[in-house]
């Protein structure tokens, strides 16, 4: 059996204008025998802050989107703040059933064609994994969180959480295959300041290893609705 560990080191970038701080820090990914990954990415790191009033909300000029391309979901893991809605666009020339039913936010949106788009509502904190009831090696995960100070890692491992104000955080990581109580352990409480920035060493372990799934009726998948032919060209 082979254990993941994510290793986190984090440090302080200068301040920025209004007292606000760049947070960054490196994943390393690694083997039990110690041999690093190339790809560390979609590890999950936020800050909670215990003065709510130091919340403030993020603003884009369009909604996220988890695109349908290729039977795959892109991007795999998605961070927004709790109350987004988020777009599901069909980018492939054939249908699609996108679903949840775990946790998080439970939808579905039904068969949906090539060059339409279904909007969710992600009204409350949690994780949301996403798949298509046609084609089972389609998944990823949505993270609604109740904080906009967050950061998703890329393969490089590099985090940079942005506009920090200083103060108190509770600190949380998110990794796909690891069981909540693996990562309930790593919750902490920290200051943030010019003086103090370091989270200290994050182990995650992979205990529960993503597996095979079932369809929105809870059964395994018909192999011939990846056949083509069955929705479309495939």
């Amino acid at each position: 059996m082979i254990w993941t560990i994510a290793i986190l080191t984090v440090g302080l970038g200068q301040s920025q204008t209004n007292e606000k701080l760049e947070v960054s820090g490196n994943v390393e990914i690694q083997t039990s025998k110690k041999i690093s990954k190339k790809d560390r990415s979609n590890v999950v790191v936020w800050l909670t802050p215990f003065d709510s009033t130091a919340t403030e909300p993020l603003r884009s000029n369009s909604p996220p989107r988890l695109i349908q391309k290729n039977k795959k979901f892109e991007p795999h893991v998605l961070v927004v703040p709790a109350g987004t809605a988020v777009e599901f666009p069909n980018e492939d020339p054939i249908f699609h059933n996108v679903f949840s039913l775990f946790e998080g936010k439970r939808f579905d949106l039904g068969l949906y064609e090539a060059g339409t788009t279904r909007t969710v509502h992600f009204d409350h904190p949690g994780v949301s994994y996403i798949f298509c009831n046609i084609h089972p090696e389609m998944s990823a995960a949505v993270l609604a969180l109740k904080t906009p100070y967050y950061a998703l890692t890329k393969s490089d491992g590099v985090l940079r959480l942005q506009n920090i104000p200083p103060g108190r955080y509770r600190v949380q990581v998110w990794y796909e295959g690891s069981s909540p109580d693996v990562l309930k352990k790593l919750n902490r409480d920290i200051t943030i300041s010019l003086e103090n920035s370091d989270l200290g060493r994050l182990e995650v372990l992979e205990d529960s290893p993503v597996q095979n799934h079932k369809n929105k009726y809870g059964r395994d998948y018909d192999t011939r609705t990846s056949q083509p032919g069955a929705y479309g060209p495939n």
